[in-house]
């Protein structure tokens, strides 16, 4: 499964990083769609189910260049790095537009599942009973994540370690949004928005030599909730990509059929048309999180109106997304034929 990998093909890797990572923060959009689409899920599966007791085995002998090459190191490394840094890049950016021009970013992912449903259909030709009833199945599951109601924000250590486990769904699953799923657990704002801040800002007050976050309980309490979470997030990845691996393995077929299910069920979730729900105080006024962010409970669903231009460009934005796909589709076949 490992391959020689040429400077650009590492570029690209930490690219899919980037994508992969910013996919995830988005509520909705489901990064195992990104690595779907571009072509290197299996591979990411199968380098995550090599982080086994072999591999802990290598690490205690003090094996490390054999653990490296074990694990396939430089791909999850690489991978690992642009997800990394699109935490605190792309996906600020995203946060940006997402609150300045959010109809548009939705309608752009929105454009980009339909997309990605196109690409993993077109050259199954598997469909019989049993693939016909997982496809359903996951479509059925798909919808109705959409539309559960959100729970309320919880700080317990064991809750949010479970959060972690359940937040890299989206990365091992292609069409169910890890983030989404922390909005319906209420801890979204709090693991996704507050905890990352409080890293960013404590890693560039430790650049510039400030070392006073030591005595800010509040920081401290925080970035222990962040570890936990990490902590997790890194148990769901690679139990995960076990059970995903074995699935893939024996069950193929089946496996494909849910997720392009999963995948379609989430159009409801990136529906580009909604109205944003705002969790409100006692008085009834919007909550903001520490940052002056409000902070997002649900979304209200409707069909938009054909006389408003706006509308039209969202119709363009969606196309736009779908012509990404197709591009990455197209860049997938021409890189074999160059190989």
């Amino acid at each position: 499964m490992q391959q020689t990998r040429t400077f650009t093909d590492k570029i690209l890797l930490i690219v899919k990083g980037l994508a992969m990572g910013a996919a995830n923060k988005v509520p909705g959009v489901s990064g195992g769609i990104v690595a779907f689409v571009a072509g290197f899920y299996e591979e990411f599966i199968y380098s995550l189910q090599k982080i086994n007791a072999k591999a802990f085995k290598l690490i205690i002998n003090g094996r490390f260049k054999s653990f490296y090459k074990y694990v396939n190191g430089r791909f999850l490394g690489l991978l690992i790095l642009g997800m990394l840094i699109s935490y605190f890049s792309i996906s600020k950016v995203l946060d940006y537009f997402i609150e300045k021009k959010e109809l548009y970013v939705w309608s752009a992912f929105f454009g980009m599942i339909i997309g990605s449903i196109y690409y993993i259909a077109k050259d199954f030709k598997h469909w019989h009973r049993s693939t016909i009833i997982s496809l359903i199945v996951g479509v059925l599951v798909g919808i109705g994540i959409s539309f559960l109601s959100p729970a309320k924000e919880n700080d317990n250590l064991f809750f949010v370690f479970f959060c972690g486990i359940i937040s890299v769904s989206g990365m091992t699953l292609p069409g169910l949004s890890g983030s989404f799923i922390l909005i319906l657990l209420g801890n979204y704002v709090l693991l996704l928005v507050d905890s990352v801040n409080a890293l960013y800002d404590t890693m560039k007050e430790v650049i510039l030599g400030d070392f006073s976050f030591i005595q800010n309980s509040g920081r401290l309490n925080i970035l222990k909730i962040l570890a936990v979470f990490t902590l997790g997030s890194a148990t769901g990845l690679v139990t995960l990509s076990h059970l995903l691996n074995y699935v893939l393995h024996h069950f193929k077929h089946i496996t494909t059929a849910i997720i392009i299910g999963f995948i379609s069920g989430s159009l409801g979730v990136v529906w580009p048309w909604k109205r944003t729900i705002y969790k409100l105080d006692a008085t009834g006024m919007i909550l903001h999180d520490s940052n002056g962010s409000k902070v997002i409970l649900n979304y209200q669903r409707y069909f938009p109106h054909l006389n408003n231009t706006e509308t039209w460009i969202a119709f363009s934005f969606i196309i736009f997304g779908v012509l990404i796909v197709l591009a990455l589709d197209w860049y997938g076949k021409a890189s074999k034929n160059v190989k």
